[in-house]
């Protein structure tokens, strides 16, 4: 199956119902609520009221404001933004209203994206900043709805959040939009072919070339990652956890490259110290059970072992 991502739900239909919505439900005097910022709504105290323009005099809430006020009220508040010196506190409290207010086109937004597994928290945070910037550039003398300005700039941000923060390899944005269009072109093609496309017949429908839809299918495998404490395969009949069946260092094999080197070095020792070194590390003998073979003393011995030893390693970092 292709994965139904945030990019290729956008490009659906948007549902008819009013961006506006019914009001989101009252917060607590004192209480925040998801996007709402501090200092506006309620907050406001009486001598910033004695400032503020007529249409927000009786504003206790912006989140309570019914849709229909919510439009035209919105438009007058865009206007007096556009007179207002930025920085000022009728300035901010103008803004905050209308970010407040306009939350719903946020939550109209997020919808879209009901079949995507980020937390709604999330989209509603990165909407509600696409919702700023809106404000920010919106120009009232040119005549366009705030909502047809301010939806695309939404998405955009939301799009912009799954592009750069959803992937768990960061790839590069052209990768990232030829993945969306090879799954939109799987899609297609299985459904007319009744099978699974062919790279060539992927490559043929897009019009690129075999080696760059190879190059998007490697890519797409970076969008998600799996878990090694998960299951190796999903009806949990597998051998166990991935990472139990990932191979490790073995260290093993750097004693090989010592004992080649080894060799030709040992050959070349006289035999009584061939015999020591057999019998003290293959029979594992002690210096007393050695000089008792050989007749020696357990001091003579200790020091043919320590001389022994010291040429083997001078040949091994000579080597």
């Amino acid at each position: 199956m292709v994965a139904i991502t945030g990019e290729m739900l956008v490009s659906a239909a948007a549902p008819t119902a009013d961006p506006y919505g019914p009001a989101a439900p009252a917060t607590p005097p004192g209480a925040d609520g998801p996007g709402r910022t501090p200092g506006a709504g309620a907050s406001t105290g009486a001598g910033l009221r004695d400032l503020l323009p007529p249409e927000l005099a009786a504003v206790d809430d912006p989140r309570e404001v019914a849709p229909a006020d919510a439009r035209d009220l919105t438009r007058q508040l865009l206007r007096r933004l556009a007179t207002l010196e930025e920085g000022t506190r009728e300035y901010s409290y103008v803004r905050a209203t209308l970010v407040e207010m306009n939350l719903s086109l946020v939550r109209f937004a997020i919808r879209r994206f009901d079949a995507h597994r980020e937390p709604k928290e999330d989209l509603l945070q990165v909407g509600a900043v696409g919702l700023i910037k809106a404000i920010d550039r919106f120009d009232p003398s040119l005549g366009v709805e705030f909502t047809t300005f301010a939806m695309p700039t939404v998405l955009g941000e939301i799009r912009r959040h799954f592009r750069d923060t959803t992937w768990a390899v960061h790839v590069p944005r052209r990768l990232q939009e030829l993945r969306i269009a090879l799954a939109r072109a799987q899609e297609r093609l299985s459904q007319r072919l009744d099978r699974a496309p062919t790279v060539a017949e992927l490559a043929e429908h897009l019009s690129i070339t075999p080696d760059e839809v190879v190059e998007g299918l490697t890519a797409a495998n970076g969008h998600t990652a799996g878990s090694l404490d998960g299951l190796a395969t999903e009806d949990g009949d597998g051998p166990g956890p991935l990472g139990a069946q990932l191979g490790a260092d073995d260290h093993g094999l750097a004693l090989v490259e010592d004992l080649v080197t080894l060799k030709p070095l040992i050959a070349a020792l006289p035999e009584r110290e061939r015999r020591i070194l057999s019998m003290r590390f293959c029979e594992d003998l002690t210096q007393s059970q050695i000089g008792a073979r050989l007749g020696l003393s357990q001091m003579h011995v200790s020091r043919l072992l320590s001389r022994t030893l010291g040429q083997l390693r001078d040949g091994l970092e000579d080597g």
